[in-house]
């Protein structure tokens, strides 16, 4: 028996970025697409989706604002954050409200397909505690609990991680993230230390490294992960 499509919710006001992500993802999966925060809300309401592909930038109800409503409708809700120019803004504050993957513009179709393909593939893993054994069972189990706003338990799982492989540099950048958001910045430069002597050109690590290095300190546009890297691993 045919397994049943993943359907995905695209809340974008750009006509030709909607156009992008429904043409890359449709043969694949049910598509709905809405045109600003408030259709996205109600389409959201109205149906059951495996996944939301959400904008940042809105007019009227931005996207902190639509984030918000969606995890007050299902805090287990599924985000991909659509972000501009390389940058995520206000990301400490989608990390509170769970979200941890994100979508940089200008994309490509693989780049859609990689990170809709991670997402709910981790979903349908259903790892559980007690089963996880590699390295990327950790990081996943880790950033569902992030997603599910369980900052603590995701940074209890992203140590495990590094406890069983220290050559990958996610798990060092994600507990950086995590432990700006604690309000410990040098605590987390050291983790965005680690993970660029693992990977010099590990571009998340990078960004934040420089970032919170600044005079001026900001937690914005700090950077959860590579959002174009694909996934090697399954």
């Amino acid at each position: 028996m045919m397994s049943k499509k993943k359907s995905i919710l695209i809340i974008d006001d750009e006509k030709n970025i909607r156009f992008t992500l429904k043409k890359s993802l449709e043969d694949e999966y049910n598509v709905i697409t809405a045109v600003n925060g408030e259709d996205g809300i109600e389409k959201f309401q109205k149906n059951d989706f495996d996944l939301v592909l959400l904008d940042m930038k809105l007019p009227g109800m931005d996207g902190i604002e639509a984030l918000k409503e969606i995890k007050d409708e299902d805090k287990t809700a599924n985000v991909i954050i659509i972000t501009g120019f390389g940058s995520v803004e206000s990301a400490v504050e989608t990390m509170k409200l769970g979200a941890i993957d994100y979508l940089n513009k200008p994309f490509t179709p693989k780049e859609i397909k990689d990170n809709v393909k991670e997402v709910i593939s981790r979903e349908e893993l259903e790892l559980k505690e007690d089963e996880l054994e590699s390295y990327n069972d950790h990081l996943k189990f880790a950033k569902k609990c992030i997603n599910n706003q369980k900052l603590d338990k995701g940074y209890e799982y992203l140590q495990k991680a590094i406890s069983m492989d220290t050559s990958k540099p996610e798990a060092f950048n994600l507990i950086g993230v995590i432990l700006e958001y604690k309000n410990k910045p040098s605590e987390a430069q050291k983790q965005y230390r680690a993970a660029l002597a693992i990977d010099p050109s590990y571009k998340p690590a990078q960004e934040n490294l420089e970032r919170t290095s600044q005079f001026k300190y900001s937690k914005k546009d700090i950077k959860m992960e590579d959002e174009n890297e694909e996934n090697k691993e399954s």
